[in-house]
């Protein structure tokens, strides 16, 4: 059965409010498109400020596909944005984003110091275990990192059942880098078998002799693209780069142009197709991951109701 139809008709309660405001509405919509509808009516915008747009409040994220809108936890925080609106960042909202927010600079600016992040962190997971599949590697190294005591506080949680959450956090990062060290050792082998043959690709010369201008590139690329420095940095340097970056980083890739990636990074623009495809394909796997987890926890409490009932039936005898 497909979970997004098994979904679709449960209302999910979120939280509304306008840009540069304090006060939060609450809202119950089955649908993105319904929930942009309230957020009108609720937020008394003018029909002549319409289509809106739904952020996250955390971080800014646009939410424009409904399968991603399906996959937020219960109570998420929105900013409805006009069509002549940007979003500006508030620390009045709280820890209501499940994704990581190291990539957008603002938040970076008001994140005195790193035990903001890793309580950020933590929060998301309280919220929604599932999460932990769309985090960045930098992301889940940070919560593997922190003491043991102090993560099991912030989640309210005994110290065993933290210390299995750390290890389920570090079997995710081993599978991430395995993965990686798998397809770096299939390329190799590709390449050898190149060599072999007497054939060398031009593609290789060129992009080996771009390499060498690669440390340069942060300090060029401020142009058309709009993806922050970790980002780049991460792309130019990392192997299969989408296994590293969370997957709001990775939706913000697949939307830029190919040929100003490209330039970005002194790429051809069928290397920057080739990364932008492994990060669609990333980024649908994690959602598929998310998705299946979340359909599995709706069975089971199904099935542990049906169990109940009996027994309390029999009481009532």
């Amino acid at each position: 059965m497909d979970f997004s139809e098994e979904t679709t008709g449960a209302l999910k309660p979120c939280l509304l409010r306008r840009n540069r405001s304090r006060d939060h509405h609450g809202a119950a919509a089955s649908s993105l498109e319904e929930l942009k509808s309230k957020a009108c009516d609720i937020l008394a915008i003018d029909k002549s400020l319409e289509p809106i747009t739904l952020v996250l409040a955390e971080d800014g994220t646009i939410v424009d596909d409904e399968d991603y809108f399906l996959c937020l936890p219960d109570n998420t925080k929105f900013v409805a944005l006009a069509c002549n609106e940007t979003w500006t960042y508030s620390n009045t909202d709280g820890g209501t984003a499940w994704l990581s927010q190291e990539s957008f600079e603002a938040k970076d600016e008001t994140d005195s110091s790193e035990g903001h992040r890793w309580q950020n962190l933590a929060r998301q997971l309280k919220g929604d275990l599932s999460s932990i599949v769309l985090l960045a590697e930098e992301d889940l190294q940070t919560l593997i990192d922190v003491p043991c005591s102090d993560l099991a506080r912030e989640l309210s949680q005994n110290p065993a059942k933290t210390r299995d959450l750390q290890n389920t956090l570090q079997q995710v990062l081993d599978h991430r880098e395995e993965a990686r060290q798998s397809r770096q050792l299939l390329q190799l082998y590709l390449q050898a078998l190149e060599k072999e043959g007497g054939i060398l690709s031009k593609q290789a010369e060129s992009e080996a002799a771009s390499d060498e201008g690669m440390d340069e590139v942060d300090a060029e690329i401020a142009g058309p693209v709009t993806l922050s420095s970790p980002v780049l940095r991460v792309l130019k340097e990392k192997f299969s780069p989408e296994l590293s970056l969370s997957s709001q980083d990775l939706e913000l890739v697949i939307k830029e142009h190919p040929e100003a990636l490209a330039r970005a990074l002194s790429w051809d623009p069928e290397k920057a197709e080739e990364v932008q495809r492994a990060c669609q394909e990333q980024l649908t796997l994690r959602l598929q991951q998310v998705q299946s987890l979340n359909a599995l926890h709706s069975i089971s409490a199904r099935k542990n109701s049906l169990t109940e009932e009996p027994v309390s039936l029999k009481r009532a005898k």
